[in-house]
């Protein structure tokens, strides 16, 4: 007689807990359900199923395996997802890149992840023909919507061909999914590797944050070569549940609306910048809308955007989601029922994740004292790529150094003061730009606003406020606004001297380039 546990036939890829396996049971169990919807065209998840699969033997075919990368280089597709998913079947990892960049940025990405195919569009098939050219070890370039020219393949073509599958292979969950690059505002930049647990963690984060259900409907405005783009779809990818997935281009509020309200979704993001414009449209309380969770992120929102949210959209919650590509990306909620209460909070850490605030010599500070705060946790990226120098900086005294000053309530609200490496000192005092400019944010005639240092002969430095003002005609100068900075700014904190500009200069992520201000006003 013996005892014990008998395997399955089936292999142990099957038990593995990641989008790829989410995708192929959904395909099993409800195949005709919607998975994602673009343009009116509904992808249901068998054939999302299938035509990843189909993908990935194309790939197979041209040499790609298990830990290869591949570039994804286009605008939000259905085809973007099909693209992630085949690559991932194989082991290899996808590298979503930014198509704002310049064919040396993006050239810079193809050498440091040693990437040996793109997967791009026909709108942007020049820029991904202009880094080839740069690139000889990028041996394929592979176009949705299909190409033409010497080593350029089309997509659809390659799901038509007839040739060897590729054989299925086991993926653990701590195989690298993903490389996601930073925008390198300070630097080149580099590239996080997101693990398909990583991934995961971030679909229950999101689940729990926003309370997603397998009948939710997600409205998906975000890039998805940004974090908060595939971040956001993960739980819809493990539940099951649908998205809409929106064109990229220019904001318009009214058709937001429009197919928020067509398609009936339950949740959305955007940044405040959008919810203002959102609550402004004249239609908004008309709608016959179904919106269940607003989320908001990337920026701070003033009590003026949360007010209006709330008013109209009296029926949905709305959360604050705060955090960073390395993280995958969220760390911290601020719910709805506390966001003007605790107005400029980032919210609380998420229970999967720990967290400490710690000064330079790694001691926790007290609640109330500024200090650096640093991560562990199932979301936590394993390191950046062919970068071991930077991944052991980051990684210092066993935690992750997220590089943001912050500061803990007696509640355990989290408040974000500055970036590490973007503070002042000023006469001995600490300067937290971020601080400053969130007060320089709620006057009512500046657009927006950053703040840098300036080299100064008695307090070795001081801050000068850069500004674009809501009316781009009218002027301001450092004393028009000194009543307001002194009831809201002790007097060692302000601004020294107001630079007005038209725009302040952002970088292919949207985030303001203190490098090039520094450059042009620091003096």
């Amino acid at each position: 007689m013996t005892t014990g546990v008998h395997a399955l036939a089936e292999p142990i890829r099957s038990r593995r807990n990641h989008w790829n396996n989410h995708i192929a049971t959904h395909a099993l169990m409800r195949p005709d359900a919607v998975a994602v919807r673009f343009r009116g065209v509904d992808t249901t998840w068998k054939q999302l199923n299938d035509r990843s699969l189909k993908f990935a033997d194309a790939l197979a075919r041209r040499g790609v395996g298990f830990g290869d990368r591949v570039l994804i280089l286009a605008l939000n597709y259905t085809e973007y997802l099909e693209a992630v998913f085949g690559i991932t079947a194989l082991g290899a990892i996808a590298v979503p890149v930014n198509f704002r960049l310049t064919p040396p940025e993006v050239a810079y990405i193809v050498s440091d992840s040693g990437a040996k195919a793109v997967v791009t569009d026909t709108l942007l098939q020049p820029l991904a023909t202009a880094v080839r050219a740069q690139s000889p070890a990028l041996e394929t370039v592979i176009v949705i919507g299909g190409g033409s020219g010497d080593g350029v393949l089309g997509f659809d073509d390659l799901l038509a061909e007839t040739g060897q599958a590729h054989t299925p292979l086991d993926i653990p969950e701590d195989t690298p999914s993903l490389i996601m690059y930073t925008s390198g505002t300070t630097g080149s930049p580099k590239g996080a590797i997101l693990s398909h647990a990583n991934m995961n963690a971030q679909a229950l984060t999101c689940i729990r944050a926003l309370a997603i259900e397998q009948e939710s409907i997600g409205f998906c405005t975000s890039p998805l070569f940004h974090i908060a783009g595939l971040g956001s779809l993960a739980p819809a990818f493990m539940l099951g549940s649908k998205t809409v997935l929106h064109p990229l281009g220019a904001f318009d509020a009214t058709e937001f609306l429009d197919a928020v309200e067509a398609e009936q979704a339950t949740t959305a993001f955007c940044v405040p910048a959008q919810w203002q414009l959102i609550c402004a449209e004249p239609t908004v309380k008309q709608r016959n809308l179904a919106l269940e969770a607003l989320s908001w992120g990337a920026a701070p929102a003033s009590d003026t955007v949360l007010k209006a949210m709330a008013d109209c959209f009296p029926h949905s919650f709305n959360v604050a989601v705060f955090g960073q590509t390395e993280m995958s990306p969220i760390t911290c909620v601020l719910e709805g029922k506390d966001a003007i209460r605790k107005l400029g909070s980032v919210g609380k850490p998420i229970p999967t994740i720990q967290t400490r605030i710690v000064d330079d010599e790694m001691n926790d500070v007290a609640p109330g004292e500024i200090g650096e705060i640093v991560y562990r946790g199932p979301t936590l990226m394993q390191g950046y790529w062919n970068k071991p120098e930077a991944t052991a900086e980051a990684f210092a005294g066993g935690w992750f150094h997220s590089g943001d000053l912050v500061r803990r309530d007696d509640e355990g609200f989290i408040y974000v003061v500055d970036r590490k490496k973007d503070m002042i000192i000023s006469g001995g005092e600490n300067i937290y730009c971020a601080e400053v400019e969130n007060v320089l944010f709620a006057h009512p005639k500046i657009r927006e606003a950053a703040v840098i240092g300036r080299a100064h002969e008695k307090w070795g430095e001081v801050p000068v406020a850069v500004v674009a003002l809501v009316d781009p005609d009218s002027e301001l100068a450092i004393a028009d606004i000194a009543p307001f900075l002194d009831e809201n700014l002790a007097r060692y904190k302000h601004p020294k001297e107001l630079v007005v500009v038209a725009e302040l200069p952002r970088n292919a992520s949207g985030k303001v380039v203190k490098l090039q201000l520094r450059k042009d006003f620091s003096s």
